[in-house]
């Protein structure tokens, strides 16, 4: 029986699965964020939970809600914030120069020794500096907290050639079809999954558990196909995305990008994720058409990421499950 859970016909279970020592160092975690970026002139600001639009990621479900109807809005459905970042660039777009929230976000359906469907993000933008700048912010504030060496930089080609033995930039459907069978033994699974499923499942098996044991890695230069609301550009021949991700002890704790700021590119981007989500039967998501008028506005140019203050805690308090550093995971709430 997994923590935070009860024996059936048992009295419900009231009590924190977060010790009260886990509990100061959560607020300890805080106060060094909010110092870290009082040092560096960076504003801290508060966006809303609950929003017209979620994300059209088809990796990522949103949480519906249906709030009583609201004067000016243009959806029935609301939507619990999968991330501020929406929000967040329209106050860049506004002028509001460097920014940062700690805020709670939601995904539906994840729960696991690494996640629970509400979870606590620092995510925070800079303008005028692109993805290598920013990972040298990150390094510090999560090499500071932790007491950790300084991260070393590899690219997601090279991790995957070292790791899985495969080129992700070249390898055809077939061949990364052949990886994941080789690694789950279901047919039916692997034949249903697209190019990019595939990589993201050998990445999962194959890379991440190997990364960051003896330093931190910054996993650069993704497949452009996986820019999400990253620029894209060339290297070595093929398209990659300016964005990266940070291991520390095989755990993935932050997902960054040299962001986007044409608004006609991210329309396209937003209508493509709709239409995989028509193919995967998932439902559409409503296209953020105020994120977009503030692209077209100006957003500047900048860098974001957002990470994981669970799960950096846990690294922190030596645990490995996300429940021992919450005071009442999904289970409990």
């Amino acid at each position: 029986m997994g923590r935070g859970q009860s024996l059936p016909g048992a009295a419900p279970s009231w009590q924190p699965t977060a010790t009260r020592q886990v509990l100061e160092g959560r607020a300890r975690q805080l106060d060094w964020v909010r110092g870290f970026f009082a040092q560096r002139g960076v504003l801290e600001v508060e966006t809303p939970v609950l929003g017209q639009c979620g994300i059209t990621d088809v990796n990522i479900d949103c949480i519906a809600a249906a709030p009583q109807p609201v004067a000016g809005w243009t959806h029935s459905t609301g939507w619990l914030q999968t991330s501020p970042e929406y929000h967040m660039k329209r106050l860049l777009a506004a002028g509001s120069g460097s920014i940062y929230q700690v805020s709670h976000v939601f995904r539906n359906g994840e729960r696991g020794r690494r996640h629970n469907p509400e979870f606590s993000l620092l995510e925070w933008y800079r303008p005028g500096w692109n993805d290598e700048q920013l990972m040298d912010e990150v390094a510090a504030l999560v090499c500071g907290w932790l007491g950790a060496p300084e991260p070393e930089r590899m690219s997601y080609r090279q991790l995957m050639r070292a790791h899985a033995g495969l080129d992700p930039m070249t390898a055809d459907l077939p061949e990364l079809r052949n990886a994941c069978y080789s690694l789950t033994g279901d047919a039916a699974l692997v034949d249903q999954l697209d190019r990019d499923s595939c990589l993201d499942l050998v990445m999962s098996f194959r890379v991440e558990p190997a990364l960051g044991f003896d330093r931190p890695v910054f996993v650069t230069r993704y497949p452009a196909s996986q820019a999400a609301l990253a620029r894209i550009s060339e290297e070595d021949g093929c398209p990659v995305a300016h964005r990266f991700e940070l291991y520390v002890q095989g755990i993935e704790l932050c997902n960054g990008y040299w962001e986007l700021t044409d608004a006609d590119e991210q329309r396209q981007r937003f209508e493509a994720d709709n239409a995989r989500r028509r193919e995967l039967g998932k439902p559409e998501m409503p296209v953020d058409e105020r994120l977009l008028a503030a692209l077209e506005a100006g957003l500047p140019e900048c860098a974001g990421v957002a990470l994981g203050l669970d799960r950096l805690l846990m690294l922190k308090c030596g645990v490995d499950d996300i429940s021992e550093v919450l005071a009442f995971p999904a289970e409990r709430s």
